[in-house]
């Protein structure tokens, strides 16, 4: 098993095993469903201007889920399963999930925009602070700008 396998944590479970990808394709795949997704943000937010909440609530929500399934090619769908609900993943994997389903049911079902338009913030920074946690010292480094700027102690 070679380093980069061993850091991207590629140990072997049967489904993940199942991905004849080589890496360079690998990550291809991960980069266009990262474009796909963020377009697919960008134009849900567009629709906002337009006043069409029911297609922001889906796109940029749709543009979320793109965007972390596009992690699955890089460490296989099981493996990065696990690692989302790892103890230092979990409270943001389940805000990030109950986020999306949040502002899904408020721009579709209750057709509140105000709230579709928070939970699609706190949307994006449930996956930002999800993300980070994949950076070595990314989090500590957030906490710390932070708490410089403000003064207030980051309590996460």
């Amino acid at each position: 098993m070679g380093m980069l396998d061993i850091l991207i944590g590629q140990q072997g479970d049967d489904v993940d095993n199942y991905c004849n990808l080589s890496w360079e394709n690998r990550l291809y795949a991960f980069g266009a469903c990262f474009v796909i997704g963020v377009f697919l943000s960008i134009f849900g937010s567009i629709e906002i201007f337009f006043q069409k909440y029911t297609a922001f609530a889906l796109l940029y929500s749709l543009g979320t889920i793109v965007a972390l399934a596009g992690t699955c090619f890089l460490r296989g769908p099981m493996s990065q399963i696990k690692k989302m609900f790892d103890k230092d993943r979990l409270v943001a994997t389940i805000v990030l999930i109950a986020a999306i389903i949040l502002t899904i049911v408020c721009g579709t079902v209750i057709k509140v925009p105000i709230l579709a338009i928070i939970c699609c913030i706190v949307q994006f920074l449930a996956f930002t602070w999800y993300t980070l946690s994949y950076i070595p010292y990314a989090r500590n480094a957030v906490k710390s700008c932070f708490s410089g700027c403000t003064g207030i102690e980051c309590p996460c």
